[in-house]
């Protein structure tokens, strides 16, 4: 036990109070399994600032009150300008800002008998027999062990695993008023390839109009660096003002983050009682981005996992053949191969919509995937495939940012 500090104990110590440790919160309190305790960050440095989660889903679902807007119809731009309107019913897209989601979290564990929150931050995790000790500075003062049977851990990873190819998926999103009616609330736009594109990777923008007037905007990359602060000021400009054309607007709010799109591969299990999760545990989906909605996958897991007993506690957040072809997509892109703006507008083309959405999820059948592998640029696809086994793996830095809105992330 560390010394001066004073203990407690639970069946599940959850570290990190963000999407993924929220949601994994969530799921034990509607279960009822075992006493748990969230280690989250008190107000302020390092404490990350409100952020956008998006998600489709069929039907209402249990986060409904946190849902702030919701798309019935998806939108993808070609460079030409050519639209491609899609409408995925059942599934609607929809947006969850983060401080309404903690909200929503909070309220149920503060009803729940067997659930704490701790405000503070974490200073280490310790292995011993039969569980693992959360050592933590409190927000009030004074050092607190927490002592867990299992403790899960959603904390960003300073250093990436391993991986041949890893391209950033980085962006600056403008809540933005303007001065007419300038955004139709039906239609969400996931991708926008009007904008310049970067030597390597590529560029779109994403619109999320909350009214006529009122929408987040954002232009984003997938490219090898992020771009500096003014740089992402030029493009919002450049975005807003000659390819939207909104006129005259105010920025009210702004958001911006950085997820690393890797094949590299996430160990779930640190220890014989650490698990990881969120992104730092793979929920990240490769060639997307997309993190909220396997975050929930993994959290039912998680959940089910412990009332049953079973030796996988985190199961694979995605099948090992949809790694394996979002490997290939982004190899293809890294290295100029594949066209990305013509390969996304060609899937939202060529692929109906809710099944497409299902395929970025990673929940469609081997058999869907081929027929969709079919309507993808097939000679570059196979070069890429004989040219992964020989790349090596090379470790390189990247702390975890803030999740697309989806889901940003998206």
């Amino acid at each position: 036990m560390s010394s001066n500090a004073r203990a407690e104990f639970a069946d599940v110590v959850i570290v990190g109070g963000g999407a993924a440790g929220l949601s994994l919160a969530h799921r034990l309190a509607r279960t009822g399994t075992g006493d748990f305790v969230v280690v989250q960050p008190s107000h302020g440095p390092l404490r990350p600032p409100e952020r956008t989660w998006c998600h489709w889903a069929e039907g209402p679902g249990e986060f409904e009150s946190a849902v702030s807007a919701s798309w019935q119809r998806l939108r993808v731009r070609g460079p030409d300008g050519s639209a491609v309107v899609s409408d995925p019913s059942p599934m609607t897209y929809r947006m969850i800002r983060s401080g309404a989601f903690e909200e929503l979290v909070h309220r149920g564990l503060a009803g729940h008998p067997r659930a704490r929150l701790v405000r503070g931050a974490v200073h280490g995790i310790r292995q011993y027999p039969g569980g693992a000790e959360v050592v933590c500075t409190l927000a009030e003062g004074g050092r607190l062990a927490l002592h867990g049977r299992y403790v899960f851990d959603s904390r960003p990873l300073p250093l990436l695993p391993p991986a041949r190819t890893v391209l950033l998926q980085h962006f600056r999103g403008w809540f933005v008023r303007t001065a007419s009616d300038r955004f139709d609330p039906g239609v969400a736009d996931l991708m926008d390839f009007r904008v310049p594109q970067p030597r390597h990777g590529l560029a779109f923008g994403y619109v999320l109009p909350l009214a006529p007037d009122h929408a987040l905007v954002e232009y984003t990359e997938f490219s090898r660096a992020p771009l500096t602060s003014a740089g992402y000021g030029a493009a919002l400009r450049h975005y807003a003002g000659r390819v939207l054309r909104l006129g005259p607007y105010s920025v009210v709010a702004e958001e911006q983050g950085v997820i690393p799109m890797t094949d590299a591969r996430f160990p779930r299990r640190v220890g014989p009682s650490v698990y990881r999760i969120g992104a730092a545990g793979g929920a990240t989906r490769p060639a997307t981005g997309y993190t909220f909605s396997a975050v929930q996958r993994q959290s039912r897991d998680i959940a089910a996992a412990l009332r049953a007993g079973g030796r996988e506690i985190v199961p694979p957040p995605y099948s090992r053949r949809a790694l394996a072809m979002d490997a290939v997509l982004l190899r293809g892109i890294d290295a100029g191969r594949i066209d990305g703006p013509a390969f996304f507008t060609d899937l939202f083309r060529t692929v109906p919509g809710e099944r497409l959405l299902r395929f970025l999820d990673g929940r469609t059948t081997p058999r869907e995937e081929f027929a969709i592998g079919l309507r993808t640029p097939v000679a570059p696809m196979l070069r890429t495939v004989a040219e992964l086994p020989f790349l090596r793996r090379r470790t390189r830095p990247g702390a975890i940012g803030a999740p697309r809105p989806e889901e940003n992330p998206r």
